[in-house]
């Protein structure tokens, strides 16, 4: 399922606001339990989606409240009960979800699987039937601050957008798949897909009337496009693979490989009804201290960032960075300057804010 967002202005001339996180943190949660989720879930969903604003991925942040408000207004996301185990061995779960929200139900399976994985060494779970579980990199922070190395995958099974490399009607989601773990340079932080760009990103340059700057989709008949419009036309374009049309047989690979450890792994997936936008979703929890050690770890992981961020860097290029190292710097400026909120984020949250009677936040002066 496509968010789309209202608003037909994105140029860089165009001033971006920003506002206090723990304001906008706030209004997410009274707009969550406005729509009916209880205070912890809520809690949970606003931290999460305020997370990755912060981060910088502002298609995976309050973006997503519109979508979810209407869910929860709809019934198609829950708000009340608990997941279901299908599946409980010491290093393996699998829980249908019920439909609840994502980030509560993999806030729930990390704090299942950290003690586990401490016991075992490493420690597994698939979810079948989540709700959309937001932007991933935020979860690799709680895992690699708690020393663990974290793999992370996502896919709908529910919709798709992305076509098979070589194929020309759409069978994946963009399948994203994270990874994340400690150093100490700062955490590294890999958020990917097995696309070129996200739906959201597509929603949004859409709704602007905007192209993007490459041939990231193809329409029905596999001609190349920059127009993100092409996902609308009957019969509808996709998004291409990572690699394109030429090397696009690597995201066809990653969306496959992340299709097997999600619903192959937990049972339930594109051979089964669909049921509305959603998640399947996989977790594994390496515990780096019950393999070669943390020191050890960290003197290997440490070598490569080095080797990276004191590589020589290209014509046009600033300097190297190591994956989520932009990020981390974007959310500690953001905690003391204000939230640099996309002008379309407010446009599509007026309505439920006049609905549910909370005033949107002064921008910070």
């Amino acid at each position: 399922m496509n968010i789309p967002i209202n608003d037909s202005t994105d140029r860089a001339d165009t001033p971006v606001p920003a506002y206090h996180a723990q304001e906008l943190e706030s209004l997410a949660i009274a707009l969550l339990a406005k729509a009916g989720l209880p205070a912890s879930m809520a809690a949970v969903v606003a931290k999460t989606l305020i997370e990755g604003d912060l981060l910088g991925h502002d298609t995976h942040g309050l973006a997503l409240l519109p979508g979810y408000l209407k869910e929860l207004q709809s019934g198609s996301m829950q708000s009340q009960g608990s997941h279901v185990v299908i599946s409980d061995k010491p290093a393996v779960a699998v829980w249908d979800g019920n439909r609840l929200p994502g980030p509560w139900l993999i806030e729930q399976g990390l704090d299942m699987l950290i003690p586990r994985a401490r016991a075992l060494g490493m420690a597994s779970l698939a979810i079948r039937r989540s709700h959309h579980i937001a932007c991933l990199a935020v979860y690799l922070m709680r895992a690699a601050k708690e020393g663990f190395l974290m793999v992370l995958a996502s896919s709908d099974a529910n919709s798709a957008s992305v076509a098979p490399y070589g194929g020309t009607r759409a069978v994946f989601t963009p399948n994203p798949i994270a990874i994340g773990y400690p150093c100490s340079s700062g955490d590294v932080l890999i958020d990917i897909s097995g696309s070129i760009t996200t739906n959201g990103m597509c929603n949004r340059k859409a709704a602007a009337g905007q192209t993007f700057p490459e041939n990231w989709l193809m329409d029905a008949q596999g001609n190349p496009s920059d127009d993100p419009q092409v996902l609308n036309q009957d019969p509808a374009g996709t998004i291409l693979p990572i690699g394109g049309l030429t090397y696009g047989h690597k995201g066809y690979g990653l969306a496959l490989m992340v299709e097997a450890l999600t619903g192959g792994l937990a049972g339930f997936g594109r051979a089964d009804p669909q049921q509305g936008w959603g998640a399947t979703v996989h977790i594994t929890l390496y515990d780096i201290e019950s393999f070669s050690g943390e020191s050890n770890f960290l003197k290997q992981m440490d070598e490569i960032a080095s080797q990276c961020l004191n590589n020589p860097p290209r014509a046009g290029v600033k300097a190297v960075r190591l994956p989520g190292q932009g990020g981390l710097a974007k959310r500690e400026d953001q905690l003391k300057s204000g939230v640099r909120l996309h002008p379309a984020i407010a446009i599509g949250l007026a309505s439920f804010c006049e609905q549910y009677g909370q005033r949107w936040p002064q921008p910070i002066a």
